[in-house]
C-alpha cells in the first residue's frame, strides 16, 4: 500500500524540485572572463607554485572532483578545508598560491576570515552564489552560479556549484569552452527526468530502510564529493547519525560494524575502481548488511543514474541521497529540512 508522502512536501522538498530551473540559470551565467583568461595562463605557465581549493561543508566537498582534474593535469593542487588553512596552513596564503574558494553566501565566519588573513598576497578564484558577497567583490576572478534563495539544506546551491566548478576546471586546463558548454548542457534534462520519480524512489526506498541503525556512503575518485556532502546533508535534513568516507577506509574499521542494522549506499564511480566498490557491496550483503549500488546501471531504479558524460556524473549522483533524505523523513513522519540549530550561513566560527 502507497505510504503518504506529504510529510516531506516542505521548503526543502520544493528546493529539491527547483533544481533543473537553478542549473539552466547558472548555465546561462557561465561565460568566459579576462581575469578568468588571465589566471588561466598563468597557471598554465607555472606561475603558480600551488593550486589551494577551498571551502567548508558541501562547498568543500564539492571540490573533489575539481582536484582530480587539475591532478590528473599536472597542477600542483590540494584540498584543505578553510577552517585549517586560516589557523593551520597560513604559509599558502602567499603570492605563489592560487587559491580557488567556494562558499554558496560568500560571506561565512571562514571565508571572511580567509580574505582578512590572506590580504591580498594570493590570488582568489572565487565560486560562489552571491554576487555582492565580500569574496566576490575582494577576488581576483570570480565564477558566479545563479541558484536562487535556499531554504536550507544545500541542494540548488551544490549542484549548480559542481556544474561552475566543473566550468571553471576546463577553463584552467585549457578545454575549448564549445566543448565545455556542450558538455555541460546535457545535465539538465537528465536531472529533471530523475527528480519528476520522486515518489517511486521515495517508496521503493522505504522497506530498505526498516530497522536500520547505521548508515554509510561510501565511494572512490570524483563519487568523493556525493559522499561527504551525502552524509552531511543527512543528518541536516534528518538528523540521521550518518558518515561518509571512501569504500577503502570503510574497510579498515568500519566495516565491523556491517549487519542486519547497517545500510551501505555505494557510488560505483568509473572503471578504474568499479570492480572494488561491487566487491565492497557483495561482501556487506553476505556478512547480512543493505548495501546499494548508485550506478548508470544499476538494478533498483532510485540507485540507477541517468546517462551522462563524466564529467557532470557527480551532479547526478546527489540525486539518489536526496531521495534518501526524503524516505528518511518519511520514516520520521517530520518535515526534512527544518533547521532547529543550525542557519544556512554559518557566522560563528
Amino acid at each position: 500500500m502507497p505510504v503518504d508522502l506529504s510529510v516531506v512536501e516542505g521548503d526543502y522538498f520544493r528546493d529539491l524540485l527547483a533544481q533543473p530551473d537553478a542549473l539552466r540559470d547558472t548555465l546561462e551565467q557561465l561565460n568566459e572572463s579576462k581575469e578568468l583568461r588571465t589566471i588561466a595562463a598563468r597557471l598554465r605557465k607555472r606561475k603558480f607554485e600551488t593550486v589551494v581549493l577551498t571551502g567548508m561543508g558541501s562547498s568543500f566537498h564539492g571540490l573533489n572532483p575539481l582536484l582530480l582534474q587539475l591532478t590528473s593535469a599536472g597542477y600542483p593542487a590540494i584540498l584543505v578545508e578553510t577552517s585549517e588553512l586560516i589557523y593551520y596552513r597560513r604559509s599558502l596564503l602567499n603570492a605563489h598560491s592560487l587559491i580557488i574558494a567556494v562558499s554558496q553566501s560568500g560571506r561565512g565566519a571562514e571565508m571572511t576570515r580567509l580574505l582578512k588573513e590572506n590580504r591580498g598576497r594570493a590570488s582568489i578564484i572565487a565560486v560562489t552564489n552571491t554576487p555582492d558577497s565580500p569574496l566576490a567583490r575582494r577576488c581576483n576572478a570570480v565564477v558566479l552560479t545563479r541558484a536562487g534563495e535556499e531554504f536550507s539544506v544545500s541542494c540548488k546551491t551544490y549542484v549548480c556549484a559542481l556544474l561552475a566548478l566543473k566550468f571553471l576546471g576546463d577553463q584552467l586546463c585549457g578545454v575549448p569552452y564549445d566543448r565545455t558548454k556542450r558538455e555541460l548542457h546535457g545535465v539538465v534534462r537528465p536531472v529533471t527526468h530523475y527528480l519528476a520519480h520522486w515518489k517511486d524512489y521515495v517508496q521503493s526506498m522505504l522497506p530498505r530502510l526498516e530497522g536500520v541503525r547505521q548508515l554509510f556512503l561510501v565511494g572512490r575518485g570524483p563519487s568523493l564529493a556525493a559522499v561527504g556532502t551525502g552524509a552531511l546533508i543527512l543528518k541536516e535534513s534528518t538528523q540521521f547519525p550518518s558518515e561518509g568516507l571512501s569504500s577503502a577506509a570503510f574497510r579498515h574499521g568500519p566495516y565491523e560494524m556491517v549487519g542486519p542494522e547497517t545500510f551501505v549506499m555505494i557510488f560505483a564511480g568509473d572503471a578504474k575502481t568499479r570492480e572494488l566498490n561491487e566487491r565492497l557491496q557483495q561482501d556487506i550483503r553476505s556478512n547480512k548488511g543493505r548495501a546499494e549500488l548508485v550506478a548508470q546501471d544499476a538494478g533498483e531504479c532510485a540507485y540507477c543514474l541517468p546517462k551522462v558524460s563524466t564529467g557532470i556524473l557527480p551532479v547526478m549522483e546527489i540525486l539518489p541521497v536526496q531521495m534518501l533524505t526524503l524516505a528518511l523523513a518519511v520514516t520520521k513522519g517530520s518535515e526534512p529540512g527544518k533547521f532547529r540549530l543550525a542557519s544556512k550561513i554559518t557566522t560563528t566560527e
